[in-house]
């Protein structure tokens, strides 16, 4: 496979390597991109959380909560024109609101009917589409319930009411105090926030995700030529602390770094009046995983020039 400047240029901006090592990682993978990362991290020239600088779909994330159930829905714009926009934020404030009646996936909201215009949200966005002139899409949706507890909700970079840049959601299960319940529930949702966990345990986390960081620790601890024994205590040794890093109740909790969340949430139960259960937690980041194409601005200018 031939490979381009635009796929080196890619590489680059989402791991932060040098041209050369992009150019080599791309031949030696084939051209895959996931490859070629891992290929970079394998060397030590790439990070696992270098993420590409170029800016993200816009937009707007909205949450909806009624105590032990609430919902985050993501919808996208073409500009953060439109999102500053009075319409389009009473629009995902309202698809929120929906969203709170139907299992919180993308084709329930999406047919589930608007109360304002009686249509169906994927309808009603059609139609505020052509009353605002760009594009917009219900892209992300998560929903979580408890039945007895409550489910926290965080906005950061809020735009307004109940809508923002990013929304975590975090479902404890308890019986007790639901005034002390939500306080920590908050302070975990911004622990979330700041640190993105994969999962709420360890024995949650996706074993491909697992999988994929032990074969890269594998390539990095075969660059020591130390025996194949000695290799796999060392990769052992650094799978464990990935876990305790990415999972939340391992985490060091960013409201008091001497205790981890597990051990903050445990000592919340003296003011709840109960034990606490961590039953799940949701995050969208406004246009994670989407880039928009970055324009040339002078070289369109010298196109249209020539034509």
């Amino acid at each position: 496979m031939t490979v381009t400047a635009a796929m080196v240029k890619e590489l680059r901006e989402k791991t932060g390597a040098g041209m050369m090592d992009c150019k080599k990682a791309l031949a030696e993978t084939n051209g895959d991109m996931e490859a070629a990362i891992d290929w970079l991290r394998a060397k030590g020239i790439a990070k696992a959380d270098k993420k590409s600088g170029r800016t993200a779909a816009e937009g707007l994330i909205g949450i909806a909560s009624s105590g032990t159930k609430a919902v985050v829905v993501e919808i996208n714009s073409e500009t953060d024109f439109v999102a500053r926009n009075d319409a389009f934020q009473e629009l995902v404030r309202g698809v929120a609101s929906v969203a709170l009646g139907t299992d919180g996936s993308v084709a329930a909201v999406s047919k589930a009917t608007y109360p304002a215009t009686g249509k169906s949200v994927e309808d009603t966005i059609k139609d505020a589409i052509a009353t605002i002139g760009e594009n917009m899409t219900l892209r992300r949706s998560a929903l979580l319930e408890v039945e007895d507890g409550v489910v926290a909700t965080y906005v950061h970079n809020a735009a307004g009411d109940g809508i923002g840049k990013l929304g975590v959601l975090v479902a404890l299960k308890s019986t007790g105090d639901k005034e002390a319940l939500n306080a920590i529930g908050r302070q975990v949702a911004m622990h979330v926030a700041a640190t993105n966990p994969l999962a709420v345990r360890s024995s949650e986390i996706d074993p491909a995700v697992a999988e994929r960081e032990r074969n890269v620790f594998i390539e990095q601890s075969r660059a020591s030529g130390k025996p194949d024994n000695i290799i796999e205590k060392m990769v052992d040794g650094r799978m464990r602390k990935f876990f305790e890093e990415v999972a939340l109740l391992s985490q060091a909790f960013v409201m008091n770094p001497d205790l981890t969340v597990e051990a903050a949430v445990k000592e919340a139960e003296k003011s709840v009046g109960a034990p606490i259960e961590v039953a799940g937690i949701a995050r969208l980041l406004l246009g994670e995983g989407v880039e928009k194409e970055e324009s040339d601005f002078a070289a369109e200018v010298a196109a249209a020039a020539k034509g």
